[in-house]
């Protein structure tokens, strides 16, 4: 792209709270419903300066016309098809492009039609509440007098970023390649927070690990498909940021957006690092917890096993003294039975015999368990 605008100091400014995006225009009529829901604003802008805030694509389109040294940046939110393809018409935007714009779940990456870039970001943000990471998907459309960004999901919220331009007009006048700048920053400054809350979730992942916690795995699970997603968002950011470095002479970019661009890529290079290296940690982590948990059943199973030949033990103790108990049960319920036929009723010596049996049957039962060592 084309540098058309005088060149400006850039100075970098501190990360301001996130607000809702864009601030809504005090227009004398309603727009209709469904732009009210996705065009979330539109402003021109001229030499830096805002010139007007346009309720509808129609009227923006119709401004830019009657500005043609302006620049108009277009927001969107899950924008419906025929508004795509409204802006495709006024913009002469590639139709591979508006199909990825409206298809959205795209890789990180940057696409040159013509006179008009295509970039398509993954931004980023940590919930604390539910402890995770929050994924969105944003496209720019970045042309001479034009930028339209259109958000799919919460993150990222721009609105910052459009009030630190307008606050900052030598910036803004530097047209529509200084926007996307700022949207590249915005979004690489993004990562920071979601670079600590990870930081702070392996910290008591490890801690969980080796505690004990039954329920850590399916934390580190969860937390690793987060991070792959994190990857799929940094790594790609890397290369584009670099084509982008490598056509500055070719395409005339400030000299101060040069040194802007290499200080987000330098940014987003450290935090592609990290996350590899948080995956690689948790990947080292999930390793770790499978061999403390095998560690852990095998006691279990080793303590099981013990209670098991202790209860062993036990019962060949019981049914050994059952054994000895019962000969001399069976003796005395033979002899019980008082029948007159019985030859032994009458015997002088069949008691002494009986009492005698009894205990030679014990004794020889005794010995027999004893030696076996169940007694």
């Amino acid at each position: 792209m084309s540098d058309r605008r005088p060149r400006a100091t850039w100075r970098r400014q501190p990360e301001q709270t996130p607000a809702a995006h864009g601030s809504s225009p005090s227009p004398t009529s309603p727009p209709p419903a469904e732009q009210r829901r996705s065009v979330t604003q539109a402003t021109l802008y001229r030499d830096g300066r805002h010139v007007s805030s346009p309720t509808t694509l129609a009227e923006t389109f119709r401004q830019l016309r009657e500005h043609p040294d302006g620049m108009a940046w277009i927001g969107l939110h899950r924008p419906t098809e025929k508004e795509l393809h409204s802006l495709a018409a006024e913009f002469d935007l590639h139709e591979l492009a508006v199909e990825d714009a409206m298809e959205a779940h795209q890789r990180p990456k940057l696409e040159r039609y013509g006179d008009t870039l295509f970039v398509v970001l993954r931004a980023a943000r940590y919930l604390d509440a539910q402890e995770e990471v929050d994924f969105g998907e944003l496209h720019v459309f970045v042309g001479p007098d034009f930028v339209i960004t259109v958000r799919h999901g919460a993150a990222p919220d721009l609105s910052a970023v459009r009030r630190r331009m307008e606050e900052d007009p030598d910036l803004l006048a530097l047209g529509p390649e200084a926007v996307l700048y700022a949207i590249l920053d915005a979004v690489v400054d993004g990562y920071a927070p979601v670079v600590a809350g990870v930081q702070n979730d392996i910290d008591e992942i490890e801690t969980e690990v080796f505690g004990g916690d039954p329920a850590v795995s399916r934390r580190i699970y969860e937390l690793s498909r987060e991070m792959v997603e994190f990857q799929r968002a940094t790594r790609p950011l890397v290369g584009m940021l670099h084509g982008l470095m490598a056509g500055f002479a070719k395409y005339g970019t400030d000299e101060e957006l040069q040194r802007y661009l290499r200080d987000v890529a330098d940014h987003v290079t450290h935090t592609s690092e990290r996350v590899d290296g948080f995956r690689q940690a948790l990947t080292e982590i999930l390793t770790v917890n499978g061999t403390l948990v095998t560690q852990q059943q095998n006691a279990e199973m080793r303590a099981l096993a013990e209670a098991g030949f202790e209860q062993n033990e036990e019962i060949k103790k019981i049914s050994s003294w059952a054994a000895i108990l019962f000969a001399p049960t069976l003796v005395g319920t033979i002899y019980g039975m008082n029948f007159d036929t019985m030859p032994e009723l009458h015997w002088a010596a069949g008691y002494p015999f009986a009492i005698l049996l009894m205990a030679v049957v014990c004794t020889s039962l005794y010995v027999i368990f004893k030696k076996r060592d169940w007694l």
